[in-house]
């Protein structure tokens, strides 16, 4: 019968008492986990939703500043008071006001859209104004593109074809918001142009549903468009842009990954064990834990996108970590003579617990991730919940299933068999002298643990940070705007002389240019620009070359983009905010800054926006949050980080800058700043949780302190990583090294609770400790080398997106092998010092 805590909680017992109920239960998961898996959709991002309502109001005034006066401030005065309205910016021209009001993520977009209507109609606003509230959700985005070129060259007749028969049948399909017809030469109302490949053509943009799948819409749409080319034989319909291509590619690519991660992490247990049974115990814990994940991510309505399939790749290692530590001293305990069925109570008996807690150690540091609000809420939740549930699922399999495979598969130890291999025991040996060394020398091992975190710290300043990296899409777009007032033709013509040096480029495939596309705008257009995937230079070699080549064109602002990740209405990754009253003031600042950041190396695309003049007269003025604003905007060259490029930015525009101009930043700038005040948050409550798990397990400060002191060692690698490899600090890195907190605690909680095993048995300090290290060396050693191998094929940045997982695993690895190598030596040492030191007379403890 169980008489201590370890034994009646330890629900092995009840899995080996009812051995067909729990095969039961995990053929029940499996096939649930099946269905879940199929009914999984595939993304590139998490639905992150920007809400925005835009107010566009229209009064008979003279001019820019009249508007200002009788509309634009009246309105933002009584807006901005609007609950949840994070960001008020607006744009006054001559008789029309356009104000834009940035909501939190999370707001419900149409009752938002109705408080803003009931608002405006509250206002006092000048006898004849009209208004229209337009509720945006920038994540409905174009999910494709089609050009239509007629074969005659009659572009009218080619565009009533379209108008009456592609329009209609595209805009029935479900997940397609509606669909925009661009380059219609007989709508005259808000004119547009489109080109492709130095054609003139129509173009039928596909705007999806913010909820809906991409891939599931693009898949139907291009359905529907290969039969309309069968029975429309006057038309030639080209794919000219899709989000899919690459979706398709970053989410194979990350499969691919994620295969190679389980293979390597499961080879890596027969060395250690030399037994193909207890491997292949410990390997099915992988596709189990993983069906049982995507049950969860079913229920949650997660898709298998960049981040869950990032966070699976990653958690590979994790979820084969419990059956190791179950299998390996179920193995242990046989290798010393104990019958398989007995091993398996005796030693789930001894280890279950730890694996407990040590598990929960990395459900309390995602719990936080997956509960954070706001942007960064939406885009890692997905990552925290999914992390959670494959950890909780792992942790049933290793406390069920694994013990009960054990007890039926695995034979008793015979005379003479090779166990391990050899190198193995060379290191047993290796650890144990460094151990009594370390021991005896304890405030110089002490003093290198305290070293190795002042340089794990002082690496951060000189490590460049960045928000989220650039990836070599082969695509982007080539954006111009030219004077206010400048007529479609004209923009054509403009684009057409783009058109001609971007074609000209060897590794260009096609170049889809649309002008006009909102109204009033016919001064600005966009080039898209696909390159060939036979290519060998990068994208951003690519953009370099065309941006030296390009040609100067008066009043002409010409801007190379990457495409966003999401829609967040962002332009440029630096953007900053110049705020003043003085509009002649303002003005002259904002030049001043501008011609001192376009001589500096790594600022490219300059630019100014929000204020303009046409003819000697203000036609534009910008305000944020009620001021007025003009934007300098820059691309950024490679190798010149967002940290880098604000820091010099600002040091520039503030020898400069009078008293009454101010900044504020936006752009990756503010997202940089919004990330390491976010996730600082999140870094702490993550710690507060593992040290509440620490002490439910040891009911010691000290213990738990002990184990604690293993995240700082983790910083040591991780930064050294980063370092060594170039990689930006930047978001993905930061949920990185969260991550990590969760890891490395397992090492120190595997030792300090085998430790206060041998000393409850009644062994002093220095000898319970020179016996559980030897002990857990191997399981420690096993679980590290499973999650680096699991986690090595993201590091090494191969296929589509690869620039955005490797940075966190190149963290990840970094940190494990530090704190690895630390822990096993300082975690120990530690123990002894406090211990000691308060002479605390050992408790014997269940």
């Amino acid at each position: 019968m169980p008489t201590t805590a370890r034994e009646r909680f330890n629900i092995s017992r009840l899995a080996l008492k009812y051995p067909w109920i729990t095969v039961g239960f995990w053929v029940t998961v499996s096939i649930a986990g099946l269905w879940s898996f199929g009914h999984l959709k595939y993304a590139l991002f998490p639905d992150v939703t920007f809400p925005v309502v835009v107010v566009n109001a229209s009064y008979s005034t003279t001019g820019a500043e009249a508007t200002e006066t009788q509309l634009t401030r009246p309105l933002e005065t009584r807006l901005k008071t609007i609950p949840g309205v994070d960001k008020v910016r607006s744009a006054s021209y001559p008789g029309q006001t356009v104000i834009s009001l940035a909501f939190g993520v999370g707001t419900e977009l149409e009752e938002a859209g109705r408080i803003v209507e009931a608002a405006v109609k509250a206002e006092k606003l000048p006898k004849g104004t009209t208004f229209k509230v337009t509720p945006l959700n920038l994540n409905e985005s174009a999910a494709v593109s089609y050009t239509i070129e007629s074969e005659s060259g009659d572009l009218k007749s080619a565009a009533k074809l379209v108008r009456e028969q592609v329009v209609p049948t595209i805009a029935k399909l479900p997940g397609v918001l509606r669909v925009v017809l661009l380059g219609d030469p007989t709508v005259f109302v808000n004119p547009s142009a489109v080109r492709f490949d130095g054609k003139d053509a129509l173009a039928v943009q596909v705007i999806k549903r913010g909820r809906a799948n991409t891939l599931e819409v693009v898949r139907d749409v291009e359905a529907e468009m290969q039969r309309l080319r069968s029975v429309l034989p006057t038309v030639r319909i080209n794919l000219a842009a899709t989000q899919a291509t690459y979706i398709r590619e970053a989410s194979n690519a990350t499969v691919e990954a994620l295969g190679l991660a389980i293979a390597l992490s499961v080879l890596v247990i027969f060395p250690f064990l030399w037994n193909w049974r207890a491997t292949l115990i410990s390997a099915l814990a992988i596709p189990l834990s993983l069906l049982g994940t995507f049950i969860v991510m079913a229920v949650f309505g997660f898709n298998l996108e960049t981040i869950t399939l990032l966070a699976l790749a990653l958690v590979i290692g994790i979820i084969v970590d419990d059956a190791i530590v179950d299998v390996e001293n179920i193995a242990r305990h046989i290798e010393e003579g104990e019958p398989p069925a007995e091993a398996a109570v005796s030693a789930t008996d001894e280890i279950g617990l730890t694996v407990t807690a040590a598990t929960m150690t990395i459900v309390a540091v995602f719990l936080p991730v997956g509960l954070m609000s706001g942007v960064l809420g939406q885009f890692f939740r997905p990552f925290g919940l999914t992390v959670s549930a494959a950890v909780l699922t792992s942790l049933l399999v290793a406390r069920t299933l694994s013990p009960l495979l054990a007890s039926w598969w695995l034979k008793p130890a015979k005379p003479h068999r090779p166990q391990a291999l050899t190198f193995f025991k060379g290191g047993l040996a290796l650890y144990q002298q460094m151990l009594g060394w370390a021991l005896k020398h304890r405030a110089m091992v002490v003093a290198a643990a305290l070293a190795s975190f002042a340089l794990g710290l002082a690496l951060i300043p000189i490590i460049p940070k960045g928000f989220i990296p650039h990836l070599d899409r082969g695509e982007f777009n080539v954006n111009f705007t030219t004077a206010l007032g400048t007529g479609i033709d004209d923009s054509r013509t403009i684009a057409t002389q783009l058109e001609k040096t971007v074609r000209a480029t060897p590794e260009v495939e096609a170049v889809f240019t649309t002008i006009g596309t909102r109204p009033g705008e016919t001064n600005r257009g966009t080039l898209y620009v696909k390159l060939d995937k036979a290519r060998t230079r990068t994208t951003q070699d690519v953009q370099g070359a065309i941006r030296t080549s390009l040609p100067t064109m008066p009043a002409t602002a010409i801007s190379i983009e990457d495409l966003p990740f999401v829609e967040n209405g962002a332009q440029k990754p630096l953007e900053v905010a110049f705020l003043g009253e003085d509009l002649g003031e303002l003005n002259r600042a904002v030049e001043a800054v501008k011609a001192r950041i376009e001589k500096i190396p790594g600022y490219v695309d300059v630019a100014m926006s929000g204020a303009g003049r046409y003819q000697d007269q203000v036609v534009e003025i910008s305000h944020l949050n009620g001021r007025r604003v003009i934007y300098l905007t820059s691309n950024l060259a490679p190798g010149f980080t967002i940290g880098e490029a604000t820091d010099r930015f600002i040091a520039e525009a503030k020898t400069v800058l009078p008293p009454s101009v101010s900044l504020s930043q936006g752009g990756d700038a503010e997202n940089v700043a919004s990330v390491f005040s976010g996730f600082a948050v999140t870094l702490a409550l993550s710690i507060v949780c593992i040290l509440g798990v620490l002490l439910l397990l040891f009911r010691s400060l000290t213990d738990a302190f002990v184990v604690i002191l293993s995240l700082p060692l983790a910083v040591v690698g991780a930064m050294l990583a980063q370092f060594v490899t170039g990689s930006e600090f930047g978001m993905i890195s930061v949920i990185g090294i969260i991550f990590l907190l969760g890891l490395v605690n397992k090492n120190g909680v595997l030792l300090v609770d085998y430790i206060n095993q041998l000393r409850a048995r009644g062994m002093g300090i220095d000898e319970a400790i020179l016996k559980a290290g030897p002990v857990r060396l191997r399981p420690i050693l096993m679980t590290t080398a499973a999650m680096i191998l699991g986690m090595l094929p993201i590091a090494l940045g191969l296929g589509a997106g690869a620039e955005l997982r490797a940075p966190m695993a190149i963290a990840i690895i970094g940190g494990l092998v530090t704190s690895t190598l630390l822990s096993l030596i300082v975690v120990p040492v530690v123990y002894s010092l406090l211990e000691q030191r308060w002479s605390r007379r050992y408790e014997v403890r269940p």
